[in-house]
């Protein structure tokens, strides 16, 4: 073959990339296309591998090309580049936009090039105001680092390209049927999944940028090399469609597309706060929620508020001219089938989008079922849910008019107390109001958030009335309850929600049944009582407190009077048995809070209730220990409080064992453990093995046998290791033990309570083990502390028996899975 028959060669630099490969393709029927690539695995006779920031190796690689395809290029158009979207400056923006480019346009210097395409950006203009437009004569302006590595490349171009004509492509954004440009594709994916971001904007929402289809770009390549010889030596040309969506069109068109929802709303957020919010999140990371839910930073950076109202709607008259070239897309008619791709394969969409799948859309399709039907499930049951409970919001407002009435009402005498309910009130009508939308789950919280804060204030401001304490006490459980215990609970996976097991792994039961929750509930119940009459005395909102056994010193107060205003409890700077009172409410409402699944769908509660049950069960049987030891008196109401507290430790454990277990299987399949704990997940997917609705339609006797005994037991023996404990605590009484003697007893006695209560769950037997070292040192005491015979003879005994009736386990009812082996 001839010179003269040869195609024209044209090299793209960048090849291997997706707009490279597809350029490649639009030119090879008409033109002999040479790639060059930083990474191939293998060179052919029209792909080489070449770093551009390494002047030898780009020598080399054109030395190669020109050996096999001739010194004479038609075009060399040049697509290589860095590019991410942190706003952060990296070496590469200068080492290859910039320096990469020069030394391209010297190396090509000793071959005969007829032309030389850059592929730009419109990003180097300065944007027009909303409703202006943009051309080639429009100054240059770049907001952010990598179209200042561009335009620093476009000045490279202008130094060195020496006598090689050259063409500047400033392009639009880039999209297709799949895919879009990644502010254009992260919006679409936060209204898919109904992000709160999605309704927030802190910029012109009548502003736009331009964008180009796939297929209308590279028509202007190809045309830009087809006419290089009739185009200007020095041509700059904008490239996209004339016709821009704005900021508030895209919102609606995609949630049209995507919901059927017609006016997406959205809240404009002033830049100040949304730019400050962005560097928390930031910084944040990974405790944000795209960090839970994607194991990465968040997309949304501080530098992209500033440019949220830059506007780039294109004059391409131009291109027209001098090309021949209109776009044949328009995003308009492509957007909705954008939309259905997303549909149709939700995790492919993302990945082709560069966007991390959720790991509840992973998960789905890990588990075989379609992502995009789980959440069009999961979104219509959410909203029947929140429609039939719409009315706690509606309660919501009214309580916040409430505590704002209140004050006058019930004569608080505390300024402080007062500007606490009438801003509390305020803010939750204002949250319950936002509440009414299904899409702000968080206001919800928000509104739990003022609930609490409304149960706190009269220990705060230590309230001088008996109503403002009993006022806000009510009140504030109210609105937590109305907040965040009614369906459906916020925060939830869709695929933990919609499916999945209420019974564990390995198990033969649900931990998070009512029957399992009930006793716990009951018993925070009888603490919350006893707490909230002694808080009264603390308050000066009553002048005594009944005591039927402890008479105290010999000053006029009782044993619980005297204990509750020794120095242990004015240590506090809030009333301690106000809050016990407080722990003991927030007992009751995580206990009622969640379903049969919550072990695995609400994996933070379980903590949160455990967290709340095992540490202060062990509190209070430390208080308990230090009454007769360093206060020198009994509490009789305080050693209910510590009996109830105690009792509900067997029948918290389940729970948090099944959920730890849980934790543990999802983190070894690859889960984010993070999100799973505040998120939820299911270890298979499947239709529900318990229904709720029918827990209580069996015979009061069999609900009733569920609720005292479940995963917990009383073995005879453990029950005589209870005896004996409460025996060595009231040695004092029953013995006539004094000083040292009776204050190790009465240790000892404690101690052999709080292992033995705790054993009495199936799963925590093995603790009962405890006692034999606390039996061991029932020898030693009576020696130490020089006890009587009887006590010497009593303690021995005691200790015997400790150890002898600790050896043995007691039935097990029930499986636990993996923690069967712990069981012993």
């Amino acid at each position: 073959m001839s010179d003269s028959d040869k195609q024209p060669v044209v090299i793209v630099t960048g090849a291997g990339g997706d707009i490279g490969s597809a350029l490649t393709e639009g030119l090879a029927d008409r033109y002999m296309v040479v790639g060059l690539d930083l990474k191939v695995e293998k060179e052919t006779d029209t792909f080489f591998q070449a770093d551009l920031t390494d002047g030898d190796s780009l020598t080399n690689a054109l030395r190669r090309i020109a050996s096999r395809h001739g010194s004479r290029f038609a075009s060399v158009i040049h697509l290589a580049a860095y590019f991410d979207f942190s706003g952060e400056d990296h070496p590469l923006y200068e080492k290859l936009n910039v320096e990469g480019t020069r030394q391209l346009l010297k190396a090509l210097q000793r071959y005969d090039v007829e032309q030389f395409v850059y592929s730009g950006t419109m990003l180097v203009h300065q944007p027009a105001a909303p409703g202006g437009r943009i051309d080639e004569t429009t100054p240059l302006g770049p907001k952010w680092v990598y179209p200042q590595s561009k335009a620093a490349a476009e000045v490279a171009i202008r130094d060195a390209h020496g006598e090689i004509p050259y063409v500047l492509l400033h392009l639009a954004g880039l999209y297709d049927e799949r895919s879009a440009v990644p502010t254009l594709s992260h919006q679409i994916a936060r209204i898919y999944e109904r992000n709160v971001k999605s309704h927030l904007y802190s910029g012109d929402m009548n502003a736009g940028q331009a964008v180009v289809h796939r297929e209308d770009m590279i028509d202007a390549f190809v045309r830009a090399v087809d006419r290089r010889r009739k185009l200007p030596p020095d041509a700059t040309i904008l490239i996209g469609e004339a016709d821009v969506m704005s900021y508030r069109e895209l919102q609606d068109g995609i949630a049209w597309y995507v919901h059927g929802e017609e006016g997406w709303e959205t809240v404009t957020v002033p830049g100040t706060i949304a730019k400050a919010a962005a560097a928390l999140e930031e910084k944040s990371e990974p405790v944000v929620p795209d960090a839970i839910d994607r194991g990465e930073p968040p997309f949304i950076r501080p530098f992209m508020i500033e440019l949220s109202s830059d506007h780039y709607a294109l004059d391409i008259a131009k291109a027209a001219e001098l090309l021949g070239w209109a776009p044949r897309h328009s995003i308009r008619e492509v957007l909705p089938r954008i939309v259905q791709a997303l549909k149709d394969d939700p995790v492919g969409w993302y990945r082709a989008n560069g966007i991390t799948p959720p790991q509840w859309m992973q998960a789905a399709a890990d588990d075989a079922r379609d992502p995009h039907a789980l959440r069009v499930v999961h979104d219509k049951n959410y909203r029947e849910k929140h429609h039939a409970h719409i009315w706690a919001h509606w309660a919501n407002f009214a309580l916040g008019g409430w505590l704002i009435t209140a004050p006058p009402a019930l004569g608080y005498e505390s300024s402080a107390l007062v500007w606490s309910d009438v801003l509390s009130g305020i803010a939750v009508c204002a949250l319950a109001l936002l509440s009414l939308s299904p899409r702000l789950g968080m206001a919800r919280w928000a509104t739990a958030a003022v609930g609490l804060w409304v149960m706190m204030a009269p220990l705060v401001f230590w309230a001088p009335t008996a109503a403002a304490y009993l006022n806000d006490t009510l009140v504030g459980t109210l609105i937590f309850s109305f907040a965040v215990l009614t369906r459906p609970h916020p925060g939830i996976a869709a695929v933990a929600a919609e499916g999945g097991p209420a019974v564990p792994l390995g198990w033969e039961y649900s931990p998070s049944t009512w029957s399992q929750r009930a006793p716990i509930i009951l018993l925070a119940c009888v603490g919350f009582f006893v707490s909230r009459y002694l808080t009264a005395y603390q308050l000066g909102h009553i002048d005594a407190v009944w005591d039927p056994f402890f008479a105290g010193g010999p000053d006029p107060k009782n044993g619980t009077e005297e204990i509750i205003t020794s120095w242990v409890s004015e240590s506090f700077p809030v009333p301690d048995a106000g809050l016990g009172a407080m722990t003991y409410l927030l007992e009751i409402l995580t206990g009622v809070m969640g379903s049969a699944r919550r072990w695995r769908t609400m994996p933070w509660l379980v903590v949160l209730f455990g967290i709340m049950i095992v540490p202060l069960g062990i509190t209070s049987v430390t208080f308990i220990i230090i009454q007769p030891i360093v206060l020198g008196t009994w509490c009789a109401l305080c050693l209910v409080q510590a009996t109830a507290m105690l009792i509900q430790v067997p029948y918290s454990v389940d729970e948090l064992v099944a959920t730890g277990q849980f934790l543990i299987r999802r983190k070894k399949v690859g889960r984010s453990l993070l999100r799973v704990f505040f998120l939820g997940d299911t270890d298979e997917f499947g239709p529900h093995d318990h229904d709720e609705k029918h827990e209580f339609h069996r015979p009061a006797g069999v609900v009733l046998k569920d609720f005292v005994n479940g995963s917990v037991t009383v073995p005879w023996n453990l029950g005589l290791c209870v005896l004996i404990g409460v025996w060595l605590m009231f040695t004092r009484l029953s013995l006539g033990a004094e000083a040292g003697m009776a204050n190790a007893d009465h240790l000892i006695g404690a101690l052999v309570l709080a292992v033995t209560v705790p054993a009495f769950a199936e799963m925590a037997r093995a603790v009962r083990l405890l006692n034999i070292p606390l039996g061991a040192a029932l020898f030693v005491t009576p020696f130490l502390y020089d006890g009587s015979a009887v006590q010497l003879l009593m303690s021995i005994l005691c200790g015997i028996a400790l150890i002898l009736l600790s050896i043995r386990r007691g039935p097990v009812t029930n499986s636990y899975g993996t923690w069967d082996r712990y069981v012993f």
